[in-house]
């Protein structure tokens, strides 16, 4: 309710407004409300990149040294991300090797170094910010975008509130340009601004936070549940994180949609992917582009043979995993990836698996392997994850104490990707089945979704 009130306000006053000085400025200060409305105090971080981002492309533009100047904007970015993200976890591994050496004294955390009174957390969504932001004087430094003059339409594009905290990342080739001149706003961007941002709400509400409630329960104790349960709220799990991440993503573009802009899309029904390979060109598309195309190709891509191809991948995923979180099983989910995506490359490629193997067979098994995976991602500690992983195989096939409902809502959507993408889609696409379907979902969202919001999983990023 409070970000009801928030957009009507800033919308109102948006869209006269809309294509002058003022209205970019309103846009601008309001993006920066919504951020500072969870901690002002952060706020000044995305002053702090953005400011040194913008001055190095200047300096770049104005004839400075322009490796130099890629090199400070690296280093800031990555230190903010450094510091904030990855400090406690490195003085934490470090302190567990000098105590292994008996004689040297331990580090202090960086929680320690704070202030009386001053609480040291993860600045909500600080790595979207951040890449957005470094993407843009990359690019500059490529010779892929134009120096952008304006501070104030620059800090837009890095602050642009529907999209700020968790993606997409954003790169200056698609929305800084759309920052110029008064965008339009039709029937047509109302309509599916409004859908979106539905569909959205429904997954996050009526699936995610739902199925949050079970997989939860028995994450917080694995050791107390037999298969079963494991192996439900794992899967559940897989579905949890895709309409939680999703559903933003979907509110996202739907809110921007009805401003005018144009979000890239960042999910396409990732768990019909048939291979690996695929399932990174469908889930969380900003983020993989953005490490293949700052990671990856700078690796070498696979222009040095076979080796040093996958060990680029190899890398890639790896960097991947550790940009998700500071903890072991970050690391360990992306290594399992990186050696599944390694070991499946050449036979994905091969005409017996993309003729003979049935299609629906090759969608199971990348959603089965998938979630699996996300043991690592979802568990608190690596003793979790074993502990989930082996109880899943060694105790008794009895009592999963899963709601049926979960069942229903997970199928209903993936029934519903499938229709999307075959001959039925004209069908999806009708305006009397698209209403049909927005009246269902907000029945549902009014008379079952429960009131206990959960916090999007992909904040914590």
């Amino acid at each position: 309710w409070a970000f009801a009130v928030f957009f009507i306000i800033v919308y109102a006053v948006y869209v006269p407004t809309r294509g002058t000085r003022f209205g970019l400025w309103w846009l601008w200060a309001a993006s920066y409300v919504f951020y500072g409305w969870w901690n002002w105090y952060y706020l000044a971080l995305i002053v702090y990149s953005t400011s040194v981002d913008w001055f190095c492309v200047r300096r770049m533009a104005h004839g400075g040294r322009r490796g130099f100047w890629l090199s400070v904007s690296l280093i800031t970015n990555l230190g903010l991300l450094g510091f904030f993200k990855y400090s406690t976890f490195l003085v934490e591994n470090l302190n567990r090797l000098l105590s292994l050496a008996g004689t040297l004294p331990s580090l202090p955390l960086p929680q320690d170094l704070m202030p009386e009174g001053w609480h040291f957390v993860l600045p909500v969504g600080i790595s979207f910010f951040v890449f957005q932001s470094l993407s843009y004087t990359i690019d500059y430094y490529r010779g892929q975008v134009e120096y952008e003059p304006n501070l104030i339409r620059y800090a837009t594009f890095v602050s642009l509130f529907p999209q700020l905290v968790a993606g997409p990342i954003e790169r200056a080739t698609n929305l800084l340009g759309q920052l110029y001149g008064r965008r339009e706003i039709t029937r047509q961007h109302l309509a599916d601004g409004a859908s979106l941002f539905l569909v959205g709400l429904f997954k996050k509400v009526a699936i995610a936070d739902f199925l949050a409630s079970y997989v939860d329960q028995v994450y917080a104790v694995p050791g107390l549940y037999n298969a079963p349960a494991l192996a439900l709220a794992t899967f559940a799990f897989g579905w949890q994180i895709y309409c939680d991440f999703s559903g933003y993503t979907d509110m996202a573009r739907g809110i921007a949609r009805m401003m005018g802009f144009n979000l890239m899309l960042n999910f396409n029904n990732p768990y019909l992917a048939t291979g690996l390979g695929e399932f990174w060109q469908r889930w969380h598309i900003s983020l993989s582009t953005w490490f293949r195309d700052y990671v990856y190709i700078p690796l070498g891509g696979n222009r040095g043979g076979p080796f040093r191809t996958y060990a680029n991948m190899f890398l890639t995923m790896v960097i991947s995993g550790v940009w998700h979180g500071a903890a072991w099983t970050f690391i360990i989910w992306g290594f399992l990836h990186a050696v599944g995506r390694m070991l499946t490359r050449e036979l994905e490629r091969t005409r017996f698996y993309s003729q003979r193997v049935p299609r629906l067979a090759k969608q199971l098994g990348v959603f089965v392997f998938v979630s699996l995976t996300w043991v690592f991602f979802r568990a608190g500690s690596l003793g979790d994850a074993v502990t989930v992983l082996t109880r899943m195989v060694s105790t008794p096939l009895t009592d999963p104490q899963f709601p049926l409902l979960g069942y229903a809502l997970c199928f209903g959507l993936w029934g519903c990707e499938f229709a999307f993408e075959s001959r039925f889609r004209p069908v999806l696409e009708r305006g009397v089945v698209r209403v049909a379907m927005a009246v269902g979902m907000v029945l549902y969202l009014l008379l079952f979704a429960t009131s206990r919001g959960q916090a999007f999983i992909y904040f914590q990023f």
